[in-house]
């Protein structure tokens, strides 16, 4: 067999290989997302604010001519900092069935986190806690959120073939976004506004959001700060994230709650599914990527709840109730029949929110892996 050839990415035209690598390893699977190719180059490009705090190099794999993997290696030094280790990660691994393939990209991982003085290697994550992170373990072709990586089995089977073990665990749910909020339930919402003085806020206008933009990632924060190898956004990757993604939010499916103060307190961000439209659009916004993703935030019966927190000092008072129960309402008067979560850290209070209080179905356990380098 023809040697493997491991390159640095260096130039426009590789970055551009870098980016188109899955969209044709995985353009006969059914459950494979393709991201927009816009989104990757801003993401891997210089001028992305998480590079303040974080390096990286870009790598392909080459054989006969041809790329046959990539692999992202990235080091941030504020998760290092403030999780008191020396971890580098690996992300944006992609590559066919050979397992000779995938130990010559995570070779080049392992190198430079030790050229950089690390001494463990996890992965696959992005640069924030926002970017596509951990691998399915199960149901490999169970249905995909746009936000979620697309990995075959055969990536998990091979990284713990090379001795990496898990780290952490995820679970994804599917529940039905259209079932009634109990009288009972829409009592007690009432109750916990009145009692602590908090209310939720309604959009009409898109301008009304934005004087809360910044509280919600600030909220975020707070409410993200314990969960696994999380740190807290900086003010210039808030910047970017609400330039990007604010104009397009679905004012009826964003719940913000505030305290009497007018602090964000808690939130629930659903967005419509867009997976049938960034599988039509194929990684391209023009010449008509576009069109299908204004028809898809248009008219949907399916929705991602993309976010959801409550600020630690509001934890454990049903603020959370508040913001599922206007979800459902929301959900019926759009004729929505299907939410699927984002995942979610097993063990953690959110967890057992939505295996005890809602009727939901397990779709997929996900995972990160690492060992020492």
């Amino acid at each position: 067999m023809a040697e493997i050839i491991i390159k640095t990415v260096e130039s426009r035209a590789d970055l551009k290989k870098f980016i188109a690598f899955p969209n044709r390893l995985f353009r006969e699977v059914p459950s494979y997302i393709p991201p927009l190719n816009s989104d990757e180059r801003k993401l891997l490009s210089d001028k992305n604010p998480s590079l303040e705090r974080c390096s990286r190099e870009l790598f392909l794999a080459w054989r006969d001519g041809q790329v046959v993997g990539r692999v992202a290696a990235i080091i941030n030094r504020a998760v290092n900092e403030h999780w008191n280790k020396k971890a580098v990660r690996f992300g944006w691994f992609d590559f066919v069935e050979d397992y000779d393939v995938f130990s010559a990209l995570l070779d080049k991982v392992v190198d430079y986190g030790r050229r950089h003085s690390m001494n463990e290697i996890e992965g696959p994550f992005g640069f924030t806690d926002l970017d596509k992170e951990c691998w399915a373990i199960d149901n490999f072709d169970a249905r995909q959120n746009m936000s979620t990586l697309y990995n075959p089995e055969y990536y998990v089977r091979f990284i713990e073939r090379a001795g990496y073990e898990i780290k952490c665990r995820w679970q994804q749910y599917a529940m039905p976004a259209n079932q009634p909020v109990p009288d009972k339930v829409a009592r007690l919402n009432g109750l916990i506004m009145e009692k602590y003085h908090i209310r939720l806020l309604k959009f009409k206008r898109r301008k009304e959001i934005y004087p809360y933009a910044v509280k919600f990632f600030h909220t975020l924060n707070s409410s993200f700060k314990d969960l696994y190898d999380f740190v807290p956004l900086t003010d210039r990757e808030i910047e970017v994230y609400i330039k990007e993604y604010f104009p397009f939010i679905n004012l009826d499916f964003c719940h913000f709650i505030v305290d009497q103060d007018d602090n964000l307190i808690g939130f629930g961000l659903s967005v419509p599914d867009l997976s049938d439209a960034y599988k039509k659009a194929g990684g391209r916004l023009f010449p008509f990527g576009w069109y299908h993703l204004l028809k898809a935030l248009r008219k949907f019966d399916t929705i991602d709840l993309l976010l959801n927190g409550v600020h630690p000092d509001w934890q454990k008072r049903g603020v959370h109730s508040i913001y599922y129960s206007e979800m459902n309402i929301k959900a019926i008067e759009h004729n929505v029949h299907t939410a699927y979560t984002n995942p979610q850290i097993i063990g953690n209070e959110a967890v057992k929110v939505w295996e005890h209080q809602y009727n939901v179905t397990p779709l997929m356990q996900r995972a990160v892996f690492g060992k020492k380098i």
